[in-house]
């Protein structure tokens, strides 16, 4: 490294400690919301990753944006999205935050891109420009923050740029610190919910027009507002049927709402922990950190083909034959080989055993332990995945024996679970999870087929809550029919959008949005316009005291 090169990142590192603490200020929750009083804000909740990169890809263009990651969320009510509410930004992972958002800064204003980002040229670039660097931060700021920049905001940012820009003589450094500050801002990394008066009611409160904009673009794109929306937002038609509906539309009718429906299905379906899926390799070889990747990607094509492509009953998931494969999943699924290179799409035979959401390998593979199956763990995963059911944890001196010991005089998993279920402290979890886990037995530990089980034959019959059935593809037709699956899609869909746990008071709500997805034939984006029209979806009903917050202070 050059003695210039040395000497500009050393000024550059003391210009970014000075210019942090200038952007952040202390680090407590008030650095949240340091324009509104704390009765104006309603809730506030952390960003998730894939929010960060959709928002940061749709301002700037393709950028990577695969150094993003975000502190881990608590799952509630099965979803992160709900956890977000009480995510906490520790000071050491603020520093992360950090370092990540100064990648992508520089990527942003890399030298091939500022002809198709900066809306001006540097009057030097060796020197600060202020009123340059106020453009570029008027121009982008609002979709970071997800509202107008104050006015003490844009002279802030246009200031760090500028101070920066004179200490190391170059303008574009300069300015990719200080949109390095507002990429890791908690304006831009929690979102923030807030009041406003409401002129129709006086003496009342409503959710503010940028609120409104963040929760459905969240919803539907998975990513801040666009330009349109905020616009509205700033217009009031987001507090009108006729505008709200008409910006509702226009979103749907976008490409970007396919990033929404697979975030909210990653979300609810937990692919998250596809990412650390392993399996024995001596027992499983053709089963690798690839194939659980490939499995994760496999069941989002499924979805969004199914739901957006086809606009399908969403019922029919579990019962399509209709699946995407790649040459490393054809050979879980022993297809004929050499498959086509890439995904394709591939009709699943009537003949076969596997159809739907339930039997891809995905499911199969991650309910499962590393080198067996779990009749337990599929019924689980199906319960309180699809059904919304919460399958009580097992007493922490339960006796697993029978169940793990690979000499056991019992066969197939039906035997060892009629037997360790005899015990009276695991017999009710049982009676829930495996007459509809037993049902997958055809699918061993990584999703791959097989008849029978140390020679044993395997008997897949059962029942989902009185719906009897023979196989897996008879679970997935149960699954289809039941009221249950249908009641926790729309649950979990509206929580979602809300980014919050749901309580009774919500009930009426459910109610109607449930008649409303039966009238629409189980169409998923019917589901999200009945939502985002809803007027419930903004009441203050809907909306959580403030928990989220950066810790220290």
């Amino acid at each position: 490294m050059s003695g210039r090169a040395q000497y500009l990142r050393m000024r550059l590192k003391q210009a970014a400690a000075a210019f942090m603490a200038i952007l952040f200020g202390p680090l407590t929750s008030a650095a949240v919301q340091p324009s509104a009083r704390t009765a104006d804000v309603v809730s506030v909740r952390l960003i998730s990753a894939e929010q960060y990169a959709n928002t940061v890809s749709a301002v700037f263009g393709p950028v990577p944006t695969d150094s993003v990651r975000l502190p881990p969320m608590r799952r509630t009510e099965g979803l992160t999205s709900v956890g977000a509410g009480t995510a906490v930004v520790t000071p050491g992972t603020l520093s992360r935050f950090d370092a990540m958002a100064r990648q992508i800064a520089d990527a942003v204003l890399a030298p091939e891109r500022r002809a198709v980002v900066m809306p001006c040229r540097p009057k030097s670039e060796h020197a600060s420009d202020p009123a340059c660097a106020r453009r570029f931060f008027a121009q982008f700021g609002p979709y970071l923050f997800r509202r107008p920049l104050e006015k003490a905001e844009l002279d802030t940012y246009a200031r760090v740029a500028s101070e920066a820009a004179d200490a190391i003589k170059d303008f574009y450094p300069g300015l990719s610190l200080a949109l390095a500050g507002m990429l890791s801002s908690p304006k831009f990394i929690y979102v923030t919910e807030r009041l406003e008066s409401d002129p129709l009611h006086p003496g009342q409160r409503r959710l503010d027009g940028w609120s409104r904009a963040s929760r459905l673009s969240l919803l539907i794109w998975d990513a801040g507002p666009d330009a349109e929306l905020l616009r509205a937002a700033g217009k009031g038609e987001l507090h009108t049927a006729t505008g709200l509906s008409r910006q509702v539309e226009r979103m749907l009718a976008s490409k970007r709402v396919e990033a929404g429906v697979r975030a909210f299905f990653s979300d609810m379906l937990m692919l998250d922990s596809y990412e650390v899926l392993t399996k024995d390799p001596v027992i499983y070889p053709a089963f690798t950190l690839r194939v659980a990747g490939d499995a994760r990607e496999q069941v989002l094509r499924m979805v969004v083909d199914h739901l957006l492509v086809r606009n399908g009953d969403y019922r029919e998931l579990f019962t399509t034959r209709h699946i995407f494969l790649n040459g490393d999943l054809a050979t879980i699924y022993r297809i004929p080989v050499p498959f086509p290179e890439g995904w394709q799409p591939y009709e699943l035979p009537a003949s076969t055993d596997r159809a739907g959401l339930l039997n891809q390998v995905g499911f199969l593979a991650v309910n499962s332990h590393a080198g067996r199956s779990s009749p337990t763990r599929r019924g689980r995963a199906l319960r309180e995945l699809l059904l919304c059911q919460k399958v009580p944890d097992p007493p922490p001196n339960v006796d697993f024996s029978i169940i793990e010991d690979p000499n056991a005089k019992f066969l197939t998993a039906r035997d060892r679970l009629r037997a360790h279920s005899s015990d009276p402290t695991c017999a009710g979890c049982h009676r829930l999870t495996d007459p509809i886990g037993l049902a997958m037995e055809k699918f061993d530990g990584a999703g791959q087929f097989r008849t029978t089980e140390k020679g044993a034959a395997l008997d897949t019959s059962g029942d989902l809550d009185g719906a009897k059935f023979a196989d897996a593809n008879g679970l997935g037709q149960a699954l289809h029919d039941s009221a249950k699956a249908r009641s926790c899609l729309v649950r979990r869909t509206y929580s979602y959008g809300l980014g919050r746990p749901l309580d009774k008071t919500d009930n009426p709500d459910l109610k109607q949005l449930e008649k409303q997805f039966a009238d629409e034939g189980y169409r998923f984006p019917a589901l999200l316009r009945s939502i985002a029209t809803s007027p419930d979806f903004f009441a203050l009903g809907a909306t959580a005291a403030p928990s989220s917050q950066l810790a220290g202070g």
